[in-house]
């Protein structure tokens, strides 16, 4: 019993060690059941991995076995390899070019269909009308009510297939570069006319491929958003058309006299071939150019079935002809800039009415010698120097831009090249180092090393691959030293302090601040360094650069006043660093780059010169204690010149200009500059400029021409003062041969015989 009872308890014992043993336990069981679980997972994973690969293998052999009956062996292989090769570049080439255009599809955000929603006359600073903006020009006649052989001279002359493309022709490009081909140079255009008006409305003329490439999905654009009716009655409303007048209705009564429903088929045609270049067959300046281009319109109305031979035959015996109009010459390209300007305060809420007459600051006599220079010296040197275009701001000191010229030709391109183009200023940039460095404590007779610099692995060069040592500042900026700069930047200044100094002082284009900026690296515009350069002989003052001067309601009244609505000019450089750097500049015309700057009768003019790299920029920006003027040439495709400095045609444009504008004027001195006025009348006060020209012939100041006389008053004065050549100035109530302080000192642009400039009274 016993040994039962003791194996029944051993028996029962065991069970029980069993339950309760610390290894045999639930503590054993839970870790058993875990293991088996990720055993489990990892079975799962590795047999559903390895079925998933089989299953994509199996899959992939199907799609392979199934695009094997589409495989092209032989020749014809190699069309669809290429064709392959052409998508796969296509789309890419597609995501670049949207990218490229994005910023053109901005300024679709805008009103950009009321931007011309004003009506805007504009006013010399004398009071006589220059020119219209705005919708002025013309009221808008719906494309219903045109004369229908207009609309087909058009569309027959600019875009025949006008109704078939979606904003570009690709046949027609086609067409136009087989012609191009077999003349040997461009006879035909390959854009549309809504490629046209995508230029009009949003873009510029600058010849560039971003332009094209904007200006192709703008189109595109255009053709999505507006009916081909809308597009034709835009573009017929917005295009320049010669003589100052934007759109075809204005241009029919500009040169025909009559509303645009009433012209007839010859009128249409000579309308229509306007639109290619509408300076060059502008009736009004060249009837035999206008009648022969007509001519061409009536030849596309029947070479494209728009029209018969017999229906174009009266048209061509009988051209029409332009009623008698003077040459118009409005100052267009600152009329652009004008209107802008007037957009800018109705947009900042300065003015509220948008059918106004402004009063502008431009000088039509100062504005047709700034374009008579300007030609002049292309026309003479414009082939040697290999250059095309160039602008040019004057600005009065105090801030009114008295002329302005942005490009030879504003019927060629209205791209104004003063106030849009970005160019690389060059050592004219350097007047933003120095000026930091005079505020800093420097002085012109500061010495500093002309000797070889490296300067984060760039080292800069003088023009003439030689060293001076140590010169003084005025030295090293009259011979435009580039080492000298970069060692005031590297060591002194710092270039965000130059860049700092340059924005201060009017420069409104972004900058960028690197390690080159002291020799002109970074783009700026030519009404920005007018802008800039004008705070010297204002002082160190803002210069307050402004093209409108009032705007006024036609009830007469004044709606903005620039003197009066505008806050007044801030000190912008100390008085110290502006006599400094007027003591610099003054010396550079003298012993430094820009000795065909300098006027005649002794008048003191200061400014620099700038030629960029490679020579595709050439500038000079100078002024004297009345005018600041800015001057650029250099061409539209960035080009190089023919080795043209900011010394050569800049400085002479700068010269002529200057000379014509300083005669018979009272001359004000520039702060910091002893003895400012020529020939010793500083003692007696403001003189007049010397107004003798080189033949040494005077010319009497009471005859000078005043620039609000009719231009039939200045011809009867004029040959009143070539009748008395040689008897000496003249002066009513002053004895002969001296000049009365009370006559009347010429006016500033008026016009005398002795001065050789193409400028029409």
């Amino acid at each position: 019993m016993r040994r039962g009872s003791a194996g029944v308890h051993n028996e029962n014992g065991s069970e029980e060690s069993r339950k309760t043993a610390p290894g045999n336990g639930p503590e054993k069981a839970r870790p058993q059941r875990k293991r088996h679980f990720f055993l489990k997972l990892d079975s799962w994973i590795d047999s559903t991995v390895w079925n998933l690969g089989f299953k994509l293998a199996e899959t992939w052999e199907e799609i392979t076995i199934f695009f094997r009956r589409f495989r092209v062996r032989g020749w014809k292989r190699l069309g669809f390899e290429l064709a392959g090769e052409a998508m796969t570049f296509g789309t890419a080439g597609a995501v670049v070019l949207l990218t490229l255009a994005l910023p053109a599809f901005e300024e679709t955000k805008e009103d950009w269909r009321n931007r011309g929603d004003f009506a805007v006359t504009f006013l010399d600073r004398y009071g006589n009308v220059v020119g219209h903006r705005g919708i002025i020009h013309e009221d808008s006649v719906p494309v219903d009510e045109l004369p229908d052989h207009l609309i087909k001279a058009v569309l027959a002359t600019e875009d025949r297939r006008f109704f078939d493309h979606y904003g570009i022709d690709f046949i027609g490009l086609g067409r136009a570069m087989s012609e191009n081909a077999k003349a040997g140079g461009v006879v035909q255009g390959g854009s549309t006319l809504t490629q046209q008006l995508a230029k009009n409305l949003f873009l510029t003329n600058e010849r560039s491929i971003e332009r094209k490439i904007k200006e192709a999905f703008l189109s595109v654009w255009l053709e999505v958003n507006l009916s081909k009716k809308e597009i034709l009655s835009l573009y017929l409303d917005r295009a320049y058309m010669g003589g100052g007048t934007f759109g075809a209705a204005a241009a029919s009564q500009f040169y025909f006299g009559k509303n645009i429903t009433e012209v007839n088929l010859a009128e249409s045609a000579m309308l229509a071939g306007l639109f290619k270049a509408p300076a060059k067959y502008a009736p009004h300046v060249n009837l035999p150019a206008a009648r022969a281009r007509a001519a061409e319109v009536l030849t596309n109305l029947v070479q494209s079935g728009m029209m018969s031979e017999g229906q174009v035959v009266a048209a061509r015996r009988n051209p029409a002809t332009a009623i008698d109009r003077a040459e118009v010459t409005a100052p267009d390209y600152f009329l652009d800039w004008a209107f802008d300007e007037v957009q800018r305060l109705a947009a900042t809420g300065k003015i509220h009415q948008r059918s106004v007459v402004v009063r502008t600051t431009v000088d039509t006599g100062l504005q047709q010698a700034a374009e008579a220079a300007m030609e002049s010296g292309l026309r003479e040197f414009g082939e040697s120097y290999r250059v095309k275009q160039g602008a040019l701001v004057m600005i009065e000191n105090g801030g009114a831009v008295r002329a302005m010229v942005g490009g030879r030709d504003y019927g060629e391109s209205q791209f104004n090249r003063a106030t849009k183009a970005l160019r690389q200023p060059g050592s004219s940039f350097k007047l933003y180092t120095y000026t930091a460095a005079m505020e800093r404590g420097f002085t012109p007779e500061t010495m500093i090393s002309d000797a070889p610099i490296t300067w984060r692995g760039w080292s800069p060069q003088n023009y003439a691959r030689s060293y001076k040592g140590r010169v003084s500042l005025l030295t090293a900026m009259a011979q435009s030293l580039n080492t000298v700069p970069v060692r005031l930047a590297k060591d002194e200044l710092g270039t965000d302090l130059i860049a700092d100094t340059a924005i201060k002082m009017g420069v409104e284009t972004p900058l960028r601040r690197d390690k080159t900026i002291p020799l002109g690296t970074s783009e700026v515009t030519v009404m920005d360094q007018a802008t800039a350069y004008a705070v010297t002989p204002a002082g160190g003052m803002q210069s307050r650069r402004h093209g409108v001067e009032q705007v006024i309601n036609y009830e007469g009244e004044v709606l903005y006043d620039f003197n009066r609505d505008e806050p007044a000019a801030k000190r912008v450089v100390s008085e110290q660093a502006t006599s400094s750097m007027n003591r610099i500049l003054t010396q550079i015309p003298v012993i430094g780059t820009a000795r065909r700057a300098a006027l005649d009768g002794g008048v003191v003019t200061g400014g620099k010169t700038g030629t960029s790299q490679s020579y595709r920029d050439a500038w000079f920006i100078g002024f004297t204690g009345n005018y600041t003027t800015a001057v650029w040439f250099g061409n539209d495709d960035f080009t190089s010149m023919n080795n043209m400095t900011g010394g050569a045609l800049p400085a002479m444009t700068f010269k002529k200009l200057m000379d014509y504008a300083h005669q018979g004027i009272e001359l004000r001195p520039i702060p910091g500059i002893e003895n400012p006025l020529p020939h010793g009348n500083h003692a007696t006060g403001p003189s007049i400029a010397d107004a003798s020209h080189k033949g040494g012939e005077p010319i009497a100041p009471a005859l000078v021409r005043p620039r609000t006389l009719s231009a039939e008053t200045a011809r009867v004065l004029r040959g009143i003062a070539e009748g008395l050549k040689g008897a000496g100035p003249i002066v009513a109530g002053a004895a002969p041969g001296t000049v009365s302080d009370t006559a009347p000192a010429r006016p500033q642009t008026a016009k005398v015989t002795p001065i050789r400039l193409d400028v029409k009274p």
